[in-house]
């Protein structure tokens, strides 16, 4: 028996359960995989070591404690139609976006269900995920899906109508950190750097600054006043970003993803 049965064995799938096996919370005999893919479920394998099937579903999630459901929208009715009466009782954790926990309890008979937004950085084991459970999850139930999201990363609890907002900010986050990295770097080969040193320069700055705020607690007005000199070059800098309406570009930014968030919720 299985304690934790994946539905889906995507990049994110092979993330969390790489890194509960990395992390030593589960052994790979521990997890169980389902995919329709027979690449997908090789190459989850192949990262995690777990075993992942191609046929009979039903049987796995019968046999696991908890199921987590990682698939696509779109495909998640099809793929639960097989699991029909296996989940009733059981705690689902749930990484299908946009889809709400009415909708997730309706679809697997199951009252215990917990929706979760994870990030890609999850894929390097530096994720930052939040967590809404269901009203009928029990608390052995949030501490499973901290368990489990805590290993490849941070986890918030939060509530569902939250969900938009974590989202926006960690959930699509990455991608504004990026376009921050590239312009970092263009920066830099405009000054005349070679372009892979610049690059590494500019992501390395990133998670250092990052790792600063994480391990001090100091918030980051402070830090950012620590660095800025009178009349110096970050003090020009920040000037600069500040005429391009740096800080309010940003939050424009997050708050367009979050009303994005809920429109897909509601389709």
């Amino acid at each position: 028996m299985s304690r934790i049965f994946f539905l889906g064995a995507g990049k994110m799938a092979t993330a969390i359960a790489g890194g509960l096996v990395r992390s030593g919370r589960y052994s790979a005999e521990e997890l169980t995989a389902f995919d329709v893919s027979p690449e997908a479920a090789k190459l989850f394998t192949g990262k995690t070591q777990v075993a992942c099937a191609t046929t009979d579903p039903a049987r796995l999630a019968e046999e696991a404690e908890a199921v987590l459901l990682a698939v696509k929208p779109q495909m998640l009715v099809r793929a639960l139609e097989p699991l029909q009466g296996t989940l009733t009782g059981k705690p689902v954790l749930s990484i299908v976006a946009g889809v709400p926990i009415t909708r997730l309890s309706e679809l697997t008979g199951s009252g215990r269900v917990i929706r979760i937004m994870p990030n890609t950085p999850a894929l390097v084991g530096m994720g930052a995920a939040g967590f809404a459970p269901g009203p009928d999850a029990t608390a052995e139930d949030e501490a499973l899906a901290d368990n489990v999201l805590s290993a490849v990363g941070l986890a918030f609890r939060t509530e569902e109508k939250y969900l938009d907002a974590v989202t926006a900010l960690s959930g699509s986050g990455p991608a504004y950190v990026f376009a921050f990295i590239q312009a970092l770097a263009d920066g830099g080969v405009a000054e005349g750097l070679p372009r892979d040193m610049a690059t590494r320069l500019a992501a390395q700055t990133v998670l250092g600054s990052a790792e600063m705020v994480l391990r001090t607690g100091i918030h980051p007005t402070v830090l950012k006043d620590q660095v800025t000199s009178p009349a110096g070059t970050t003090s020009r800098a920040r000037e600069a970003l500040e005429n391009g309406a740096f800080a309010g570009t940003v939050i424009a930014a997050v708050r367009a993803a979050a009303r994005r968030s809920e429109e897909l919720g509601r389709n």
